[in-house]
């Protein structure tokens, strides 16, 4: 928790950008979710903007801001003796009300009555208890509260939703300490992992050792941990299969500290210690589009015109490999680029491993004037918008050989001439390789997030894993 001036002058800046608005600004923390039952929780984690404006680190807790007043009110309950002889002894609601500098509290029951009468601006919710509780408390279907204005839903207030985008998406000097830190994790975390490859063993086991780095030391991981041999899933959590001898291994996983704030960090390692030659050249195209998209971040610059310079520079490349044949404008125009990179080439970063993205992908991650492409890739770009100072982004650009994709594009004639098939069925048990870095966008650049950056050149990678083996 930060100091209570921080959530202080968070909610005064809210208040200020809702300008005009008229009722109540309604938030709502978590509940614990049972895993089984009632006693036996998932592992607590609290609603990232309840952190934000709050602060306040513990389930069942909810607030409000009359906009019309700036009156603030927490709504929680002090624990009873069962609680206690439970859980021990917990902090009064009044005294963490007083941490993060809120002077009215009431008990949570005490909340549907306050909001009666009164327009009510909410956030879209993702847990279900959230949705079943905004549902009951404002006579809503639980589906009209989960997604904002233009974004899906009317329901929810796209006023708000807009405003804590604008605060959330510049991150503090205090926040960036937390993610520098959170990435000190996830480099330990990646190092652990590195290290541990050898022919032979469990991917299981290698997983419990890197993720054990951020248990002992953080909150745990910032998402599902991500280790295959078979890269070409982008989202692969089955970790049962052996390291074999001439894979490649696709590790990505993220730390999150005590705090909250994440970090996400992808690297690609050949399983025998040195890339083939086939596996090198796919791998210098992926690093060369890393360092191109990292060169080419600076405020003012749309994000999607870096992904666009990253989808030509591999399309180049793969030319020159005669994967690919044909105008390189054109390539990049027809989305040719998303038979092999089906996904953008970042996301916003801080609190959440993909920031905000419970609150509208589109309000988070487009300017207004911006419209999401129909493309297969470009239109999985999460972050398009023009760079900002105090932006943390990801640079993730991968190649990928799906074959069910590639077999759907040469049926369907989706590449019209430009994909060269016969050569591509060589690299059909070739997996993938995706390299990822987390970035600050500063007022003269950009900054590599972290005390250290893992290698990723080729040479550097093949070197690092020769003295992991010595």
């Amino acid at each position: 928790m930060f100091e209570k001036e921080v959530y202080i002058a968070r909610r005064k800046a809210l208040l200020e950008r809702l300008g005009e608005q008229k009722g109540i600004a309604l938030f709502l923390g978590n509940v614990d979710a049972p895993a089984q039952y009632k006693d036996n929780c998932y592992k607590w984690r609290q609603d990232s903007n309840w952190l934000y404006f709050f602060g306040i680190d513990e389930p069942r807790f909810a607030a409000t801001v009359d906009l019309e007043t700036g009156e603030e009110t927490i709504y929680a309950d002090d624990f009873g003796i069962d609680d206690i002889i439970w859980m021990g002894p917990m902090p009064s609601v009044r005294s963490l009300a007083e941490r993060v500098g809120v002077a009215h509290t009431a008990p949570y029951d005490a909340l549907a009555a306050a909001l009666k009468g009164r327009p009510v601006h909410f956030l879209p919710a993702s847990r279900y208890y959230n949705r079943m509780k905004l549902g009951s408390l404002l006579g809503l279907d639980p589906s009209e509260v989960t997604s904002a204005g233009k974004a899906g839903c009317a329901k929810a207030s796209e006023p708000l939703v807009r405003a804590v985008i604008s605060l959330r998406l510049v991150k503090e000097p205090r926040e960036i300490a937390q993610i520098d830190a959170a990435c000190a994790l996830g480099y330990e975390m990646h190092t652990v992992a590195r290290r541990g490859i050898r022919p032979g063993r469990i991917e299981q086991e290698i997983v419990g050792e890197m993720e054990g780095v951020t248990l002992a030391k953080g909150w745990g991981t910032s998402f599902p941990t991500i280790l295959t041999q078979h890269g070409e899933i982008f989202h692969c959590h089955s970790h049962e299969l052996p390291v074999e001898p001439g894979k490649l291994m696709v590790i990505d996983a993220g730390a999150e500290g005590n705090d909250h704030y994440a970090s996400d960090f992808t690297r690609t390692y050949p399983t025998s210690g040195r890339f083939t030659q086939k596996q090198r050249d796919i791998y210098q195209t992926v690093y060369e589009c890393n360092e191109l998209a990292f060169s080419m971040i600076r405020p003012g610059t749309p994000y999607r015109d870096v992904h666009l310079a990253v989808a030509a520079h591999m399309l180049d490349n793969l030319r020159q490999l005669d994967l690919v044949r044909g105008n390189l404008d054109d390539m990049v125009a027809d989305g040719i680029a998303g038979l092999f990179m089906p996904h953008g080439l970042g996301h916003n970063m801080g609190l959440d491993v993909h920031d905000m993205e419970d609150l509208g992908e589109n309000l988070v991650g487009y300017d207004d004037g911006q419209t999401r492409s129909p493309q297969l890739g470009l239109g999985s770009l999460r972050m398009a918008r023009a760079l900002a100072p105090g932006n943390v982004i990801t640079d993730e650009p991968g190649i990928y050989f799906i074959p069910a994709l590639i077999e759907q594009w040469k049926r369907e004639g989706t590449d019209k001439g430009r994909v060269n098939y016969g050569k591509l069925t060589e690299y059909y048990d070739f997996g993938g390789i995706r390299l990822e870095d987390d970035v600050l966008v500063t007022e003269g650049g950009a900054r590599r997030l972290g005390p250290k950056r893992l290698p990723i050149a080729p040479d550097e990678v093949e070197t690092a894993m020769e003295n992991d083996r010595k």
